[in-house]
């Protein structure tokens, strides 16, 4: 299956909650109830209020229109609005920023627990592999020695090293020995693990900020980017989780993951209108393959189950 197929595949459920509400105008001239069916369907798909209201505005305006009263002519409608949320908040992929950033290019990891961080940079690790870069693991989540230990795991199946401490032992200090260790050994990219539990409490923040100034303190200008891993599963909630991730230490780039495990696939629209934060990487399961670059135009397509004619 390619890539686009398992994308596809991915926001069934999403797409599915859309499609249904628009096969109601088949035949149909568009009221004010159709309407409103159609507002509470890409509201329930996680889409968020600025998004939806923006839609329901230019379907409003089209509906009128003989060709915009279809189906096929509303999914136009909708599926170019998205394209043009999601293509204000595109940035460049995480191996453009690799090429053309410092070396070792640094990489600090955030999100809570449950989301994904270590397979995320497990895989993001196998795929800079594949292009001939040396990346470096640092288990940093030292709050859990599951952590430590599925890391390692991850790293000797790559075919990586990784820099570790005991259970316990202080983050910072640890990206500390990272970045010291990823200078001597001339490592291409470092991939810092964080720990993740409970976003809404401020120890953690607090520790991240110690972890990204000291990082800062022994390779001026790192971290190079602040990858956040949200889980699209939990729809509203990943778009608090940013906000609060992006206070706390900046975040320069996204990755989205279970896309195949949801129906609110949206959510990545919401966040890209709200925050502006480059949506780098999505995965729809659980291979290496099913992590890949974000491709708006893709994710349009796939989301109304057929190539749409963005320009």
């Amino acid at each position: 299956m390619g890539w686009f197929q398992r994308l596809s595949e991915g926001l069934s459920k999403t797409r599915h909650t859309v499609r249904q509400s628009l096969d109601q105008f088949l035949g149909r001239t568009p009221d004010p109830a159709l309407l409103e069916e159609l507002e509470a369907a890409l509201l329930s798909s996680d889409l968020g209020a600025r998004v939806v209201d923006r839609m329901m505005k230019q379907v409003n305006e089209q509906a009128r229109g003989a060709d915009a009263a279809t189906a096929d002519g509303l999914q136009n409608v909708l599926s170019q609005t998205l394209y043009g949320v999601l293509t204000q908040a595109s940035g460049p992929s995480l191996e453009q920023l690799i090429d053309k950033g410092h070396k070792p290019f640094v990489i600090l990891v955030v999100g809570v627990n449950g989301v994904g961080k270590t397979t995320t940079i497990a895989k993001v690790a196998q795929r800079l592999v594949q292009a001939g870069r040396q990346p470096l693991l640092v288990a940093g989540d030292t709050f859990r020695a599951a952590a430590i230990d599925q890391l390692q795991v991850w790293a000797d199946q790559v075919g990586v090293e990784v820099v570790r401490q005991r259970h316990g032992a202080d983050p910072a200090a640890v990206a500390f020995d990272g970045i010291v260790a990823a200078k001597a050994r001339a490592a291409d990219v470092v991939l810092i693990d964080t720990a993740g539990r409970l976003h809404t409490k401020s120890n953690l923040m607090d520790e991240l900020r110690k972890v990204k100034r000291v990082i800062g303190q022994e390779l001026p200008g790192a971290p190079h980017e602040v990858l956040l891993v949200l889980d699209a599963t939990v729809g509203q909630n990943a778009l608090a989780q940013a906000r609060q991730f992006d206070e706390a230490v900046g975040v320069t780039g996204l990755v989205l993951t279970k896309l195949d495990g949801t129906a609110r696939g949206g959510i990545v629209v919401a966040i890209a209108e709200e925050l502006k934060i480059p949506v780098r990487l999505v995965g729809v399961g659980e291979g290496v393959e099913d992590l890949q670059d974000f491709n708006p135009e893709a994710f349009v397509a796939a989301l109304f189950g057929q190539p749409t004619a963005c320009s």
